[in-house]
């Protein structure tokens, strides 16, 4: 442990005190109130009547309550001891750090203060101002503190910072901060020569049931003769009213500490940036829906004389009959809507737009670093921490070679089978989505035959059987059946991942979030992403033709694609899985936390006539958790997934997205501030781990959007035939639909297969590029399949290269950090070494007296220093 001996000699003795639950006679009287402060005498009598519910003040006024632990004990003790709650039987212990404690540990911690007000101007006023005018928050609100140039806190240059008043001079999110790192280093006991340390390890073994800093105050209402900053939160923030409304991100940050923070700036930059991938996504939208009339391929299916002609061959052995091209007409004006020539460029805006959203959110977030004075930041010390356990299942001990001190240590080969137990759960859970794939496909294929002889027997669904095909039934169902599989391994995995990261008994805080993340994340893709893939790339592609159909577990035949291809399929697909999930997360978000703290509440309030203090209203909120911002992550990453990588199949899907986060933001802004406990304030200066998958999908999606307007759409195959095999020069498109149409001779149909009714025609048609049954290669492809084949393989590596190429350049193009942030960081720095020069070059007058000879001599010595500062800034 770092800081002054004598001090955290008192810190461990305090906190081991209230560790022992066997209390002495001797403690009673100053555990009576459990109000416990580092350094501080015991507390003046006091009234409890005279003290407000809503004060998080020590019963003096004066000194704050900066954190508050909790047990519960259900033994009669003969002491004057008693539980200062409804229930009267949880304890509470408040804990306050004065002044001395919190200057030591600021310290410590290189916790950055305020040593003159920065006279780096604003960002410039611009005309478009008057635009966001609507969107933006009040100054005051906004700008909540002035700028200042910051240094890290010393003690001995406490004149040096702006201490108006020692109280309030380090913000609340920095005193439990600070609180929480005592917390976590403080020893309670000795095991086998050890010191056992920290408060998780006295959570996780029940000795105290919670530990949490207050919240200023309730939400509703303003605090008397004092900022109430949750309050502020919650009117300017948290209410669903605003939000168009730009987010109080400085005072979020204030609040909830820059690990927060870092995750709602993201969240809002995503947002902002979905604004013109939205917007230019309905344009293409729009464009499908005014063409939709003036298609040539629809129109020549819904023509009687053309689609009402063709007879089509049957979907499903035996029960399937025949059927005229023409009952497909509706169907095939909704797939216009998302397969039209804007379905290439917008695929191609979205591989640009991924890349500006990452290189724009590089700058956004060095902007950040130097905004919330993160530029010379190193990882959280809690992060690296040993966990608890890890020390209690370590048996052998090693020397670190950094602290050279003897600390728990898991050889490799006692890790092993843990690892192997990991990766097989983790191997069978992803075989077991497949599984479940592959049982939501066998219900298609076994109900689709069920679904098409209902319709065709019942004369009441005849008339909505042009718009709710046998096709779309079972591919609505099956989605359905998809999406509620997909929830329910999705919470049972959640379980299981925890269970197998915590026996993998990763060693630090650090190793075990990244080791959760990486198995959470690979399942989650799979488990949501597995369906869409399968109707991209795989549904239709392997059925065979009539006659020679393929057939799964030699019982079901494969499933075929719609005359106008399979796209339309993956985008209802794609838009159940979406908006089910979406609004599934947003109702258990607002709906769980809501239901548990009033079932509590009530559990709790046996005694009206009680204080329901502070420490007790927030005691009976959620608990944040360590974990609760990687789901949060992990539910936007997952979004960010269906936005790129099937976005050519639904232009739409950046427009629910943004709807989607506008609710989002106030939903977690809601929930943090009036359903959650407050969190413990971190300090991050990234998204971490969460933007090295970013990159990756985003180079993923360039390859899936290639291939879906390859090898889903319908472009491909029209192109080819517009430039290389139309023979109608006015209409090029003219005769599409049945040059894309193959011959089958009825007489060739298997018996078990062939519908068992005679019928006066003699062919019947299907969905392929092969030879007709009089050519001398009958039911082969043709020329046409593998000049489609070239075309399709040709568009995938064009658009891709162009892709590419315009990724790297506006990478190269784009700098990581923009150039007024590293001048306003050099001028901070540089302003900082002049401030700390003139400071010391003042004590040191002051010191040395009137001996002039020494006095230059040292200003010499420190001006080489300010000079050799500018020189490397």
């Amino acid at each position: 442990m770092m800081g002054d001996p004598h001090l955290l000699q008192m810190v461990e003795e305090g906190l081991r005190n209230t560790v022992d639950k066997e209390f002495t006679a001797q403690m009673s009287e100053s555990l009576s109130s459990r109000e416990t402060s580092f350094l501080i005498n015991e507390e003046p009598s006091f009234q409890k009547n005279e003290q407000s519910k809503d004060s998080i003040f020590f019963r003096d006024g004066v000194r704050q309550i900066d954190f508050v632990l909790s047990y519960v004990d259900d033994i009669k003790k003969e002491t004057d001891i008693k539980a200062d709650s409804e229930d009267g039987k949880t304890y509470f212990v408040k804990i306050h750090a004065p002044w001395e404690v919190l200057a030591t540990y600021a310290e410590v911690l290189g916790i950055k203060m305020p040593i003159k007000e920065s006279d780096i101007p604003q960002s410039k006023y611009t005309p478009f101002s008057y635009m966001f005018g609507p969107v933006k928050l009040s100054p005051t609100v906004k700008y909540s503190h002035p700028e200042y140039f910051t240094a890290q806190f010393s003690r001995h240059r406490q004149e040096l910072f702006l201490i108006e008043d020692e109280a309030t001079f380090f913000p609340s999110a920095a005193r439990n901060r600070i609180v929480y790192y005592i917390l976590s280093r403080c020893p309670f006991g000795i095991e086998e020569g050890k010191k056992k340390f920290g408060i998780e390890r006295l959570l996780n073994s029940n000795t105290y049931s919670s530990a949490y800093p207050l919240h200023d105050g309730q939400y509703w209402k303003p605090s008397d003769n004092r900022l109430n900053e949750r309050y502020t939160l919650y009117q300017n923030w948290a209410r669903f009213s605003y939000f168009y409304k730009e987010q109080p991100l400085d005072l979020i940050k204030n609040y909830y500490g820059e690990k927060i923070g870092i995750y709602f700036v993201f969240l809002g930059f995503y947002t902002e940036m979905l604004f013109f991938a939205a917007v230019v996504g309905l344009a293409c939208f729009i464009y499908g829906l005014l063409s939709m009339e003036n298609n040539q391929s629809s129109i020549e299916i819904c023509d009687p004389n053309i689609g009402g002609q063709i007879i089509m061959c049957p979907l499903c052995d035996e029960v399937c009959d025949y059927w005229r091209l023409n009952t497909t007409c509706l169907a095939s004006k909704f797939s216009h809507l998302f397969d039209n020539e804007s379905t290439v460029f917008f695929a191609i805006f979205m591989g640009i737009w991924v890349t500006l959203f990452l290189e724009f959110w590089k700058q956004r977030q060095a902007r950040l670093e130097y905004e919330w004075d993160l530029v010379d930041f190193e990882e959280e010390q809690q992060q690296l921490q040993l966990r608890p356990e890890f020390e209690a299942m370590c048996k052998h001990k090693k020397m670190n070679p950094v602290t050279k001190e003897m600390e728990p240590f898991m050889p490799l080969y006692a890790r092993i089978p843990w690892y192997f137990l990991s990766g097989a759960t983790v191997t069978l859970w992803m075989a077991l989505v497949i599984s479940s794939m592959v049982a939501v496909i066998v219900y298609r294929l076994s109900v689709f035959a069920t679904f098409a002889s209902f319709m065709e027997s019942e004369a009441s669904l005849k008339q909505v059987k042009s718009i709710f095909t046998p096709q779309l039934a079972t591919s609505l169902t099956g989605s359905c059946l998809n999406f509620m599989v997909i929830l329910m391994l999705n919470f049972f995995y959640e379980k299981i991942s925890a269970w197998i990261t915590k026996m993998e008994i990763p060693r630090t805080h650090q190793e075990y979030e990244s080791s959760l993340t990486l198995k959470m994340f690979l399942f989650q893709f799979v488990n949501f992403y597995s369906s869409c893939f399968y109707v991209a790339f795989f549904k239709g592609k392997f059925v065979g033709y009539p006659g020679k159909y393929t057939y799964l577990f030699n019982v079901w035949r494969s499933e075929e694609c719609d005359p106008g291809g399979c796209l339309i399929e993956l985008t209802a697909q794609l838009t159940i899985i979406m908006i089910g999930r979406q609004v599934f997360g947003n109702i258990n978000e607002a709906i769980y936390p809501l239901v548990f703290n009033w079932w509590r509440r009530r559990r709790s309030r046996s005694n009206s006539e009680k204080l329901y203090s502070r420490w007790e209203q927030d005691h009976d909120l959620e608990t944040f958790g360590s974990l609760g911002l990687f789901y949060e992550y992990l539910e936007t990453v997952i979004q960010f997934g269906f936005v790129t990588l099937f976005v050519a199949s639904f232009p739409l899907a950046p427009l629910l997205a943004l709807i989607n986060n506008l609710v989002e933001i106030r939903v977690d802004a809601w929930k943090l501030t009036t359903q959650y406990r407050r969190p413990v304030a971190a300090k991050a200066h990234s998204i971490g781990v969460w933007q090295d998958i970013l990159f990756a999908m985003a180079v993923l999606s360039v390859a899936t959007n290639a291939f879906i307007v390859a090898f889903t759409s319908d472009i491909i195959p029209r192109l080819v035939y517009f430039y290389a095999y139309s023979q109608n020069s006015n209409q090029p498109l003219s005769g599409y639909v049945n040059n894309s149409l193959s011959i089958f001779l009825i007489a060739d149909f298997p018996n078990r297969t062939v519908p068992s009714e005679k019928r006066d025609f003699t062919t019947c048609r299907y969905r392929d590029y092969r030879n007709p049954p009089d050519h001398e290669y009958k039911y082969a492809h043709n020329m046409q399949f593998w000049h489609v084949l070239a075309a399709k393989m040709t568009f995938i590596i064009v658009m891709e290269h162009i892709v590419f190429l315009v990724k790297f350049l506006l990478a190269w193009m784009i700098p990581d950090v923009p150039k007024d942030v590293v001048e306003r960081i050099k001028r901070e720095k540089l302003m900082t070494v002049k401030i700390l020069h003139d400071f010391e070059l003042k004590k040191l007058k002051e010191n040395l007296g009137l001996n002039p000879d020494e006095f230059a001599k040292h200003v010499m010595i420190e001006e080489n220093k300010v000079n050799l500062a500018k020189s490397t800034i």
